[in-house]
């Protein structure tokens, strides 16, 4: 559990970071960037296949970038890096996934005391049971929106975080649930 902690950190500290990024950038309306993502994407594929979710086709894989070797660590960003996607692969845990949402929820909280927490809900994704938490987070004046995705696949507990810039909150909401809902396991 302690990992699974030190992973989401880092993810907040990634999502933290593209929030503070101050550089502009021109965003379609909802529904443009809903078919662009249709139109343009890109599918990652890991845990040998068990698990798959489609991305944005401007989001690339900047796993090695990060200075880590840690192959349970991946990092899917676009170029101005303020849209991101984390996915922790780590142990099972014996806790209930709501137990382990909750838990994550009270964490964001402590450290951000404006969190607006969205939804914190069971969801089925192609017949597979997560946990997902949508939340507004706040770093050093910006706003992200922040869905975070809790589950069990091949034995293991995977941690799945969009991060999109949110001053456009309903555009980064739809880009969120286009890529949580593209999330496949087998």
């Amino acid at each position: 559990m302690r990992n699974l902690v030190k992973y989401v950190g880092i993810g907040l500290l990634v999502c933290g970071l593209a929030a503070c990024d101050n550089k502009d950038s021109n965003t379609p309306t909802a529904n443009n960037a809903a078919q662009s993502q249709k139109a343009q994407s890109n599918t990652v594929s890991l845990l040998e296949g068990k698990l798959n979710f489609t991305l944005p086709a401007d989001m690339s894989d900047q796993s090695g970038k990060l200075g880590t070797q840690a192959n349970n660590l991946h990092v899917y960003s676009d170029p101005t890096g303020q849209s991101a996607v984390i996915v922790i692969v780590g142990d099972k845990s014996v806790d209930a996934l709501d137990v382990l949402g909750k838990r994550l929820e009270n964490e964001q909280r402590d450290r951000d005391p404006q969190l607006q927490v969205i939804a914190n809900k069971s969801v089925e994704l192609h017949g597979h049971t997560f946990q997902q938490l949508d939340s507004i987070i706040s770093a050093k004046g910006h706003t992200a929106w922040s869905s975070v995705l809790l589950g069990n696949v091949d034995n293991k507990l995977v941690t799945m975080q969009v991060t999109l810039p949110a001053n456009n909150q309903q555009q980064s909401q739809v880009v969120a649930n286009n890529i949580i809902g593209s999330v496949e396991v087998k």
